[in-house]
């Protein structure tokens, strides 16, 4: 397999050919989705809710970010590898954004994605692309924004969300960026956005006729019992599947059916005879 520059993320939507992303937050996941050839990794800022067990996406810090971000890059070593910025790693002011990013591309990440669509933003985006750091934007919902935004909720469905939302689609192109995640978006507008834009868009909750689609993977393996956001198809029930497996050892440890034969070595009978007799 080859390694997948940014280039080749957007050839997918020259030759109008659908790929699908997902996030990673350790080794042994990255490694499997690099071998199945996944062009794209986003080591997601979701990490704060599914590896660290906060509420939201807002507590996580670089620190923690970092060490999700290192064991992501010693698996992935043909997937272009995506570092999500958390919440105030960029918003304080550009200094802070390029000296964030650049960690991040210090650590092995290809690029970084950051939220908004907004002048503050556009102005980041551009500063990074200026400092040699490649950017994925990230418009509609967006996580980090939960507390003034009231939660979650689909996003531009009033005219003039929409065109607020479409407005900044483009400012983001003329920034910089080479791709653009549309999240919780209404399908037929995440298609126009993407009829109108160069640049590939990766959806999330918004149709199928973005260029591209983003998931989480803890959602898609059904790791989590208790919630499957509806953006979110579970194609295995992973959950069972491990506490199941995970019931059936506790059980054989209790029953000596494990560790059987096959798994242990014994020591030659005289040298144990010799070893008893002289202790």
């Amino acid at each position: 397999m080859k390694k997948y520059y940014i280039k080749d993320i957007q050839q997918f939507k020259q030759k109008k050919i659908k790929f699908a992303t997902i996030t990673a937050y350790d080794y042994l996941s990255a490694k499997i989705i690099n071998d199945l050839d996944f062009p794209l990794i986003l080591v997601g800022d979701s990490a704060s809710m599914v590896i660290y067990g906060y509420d939201d996406t807002t507590p996580i810090s670089m620190d923690e970010m970092l060490l999700v971000l290192r064991a992501v890059v010693r698996g992935a070593k043909t997937s272009l590898v995506v570092a999500d910025m958390p919440f105030l790693s960029y918003q304080p002011s550009i200094e802070e954004t390029i000296k964030s990013a650049g960690t991040f591309i210090k650590n092995g990440a290809n690029a970084v994605k950051l939220e908004g669509g907004g002048g503050g933003a556009c102005e980041r985006v551009r500063a990074l692309v200026d400092s040699g750091i490649p950017v994925v934007g990230h418009i509609g919902l967006m996580p980090q924004s939960i507390n003034a935004s009231s939660g979650y909720s689909i996003q531009g469905k009033t005219e003039r969300q929409a065109s607020k939302i479409i407005c900044e689609a483009r400012n983001l192109e003329k920034s910089g960026i080479f791709s653009l995640v549309l999240e919780g978006l209404p399908e037929n507008l995440a298609e126009l956005i993407t009829k109108q834009l160069n640049v590939p868009t990766i959806g999330i909750g918004s149709g199928k006729k973005c260029d591209g689609q983003i998931q989480v993977f803890h959602d898609v393996l059904g790791f989590d019992s208790s919630f499957l956001p509806k953006h979110a198809k579970k194609y295995l029930n992973g959950y069972d599947a491990i506490f199941q497996g995970l019931e059936k050892y506790k059980e054989d440890v209790k029953k000596m059916v494990f560790p059987g034969k096959e798994h242990s070595v014994n020591l030659n009978k005289k040298i144990l005879k010799k070893v008893s007799e002289n202790n």
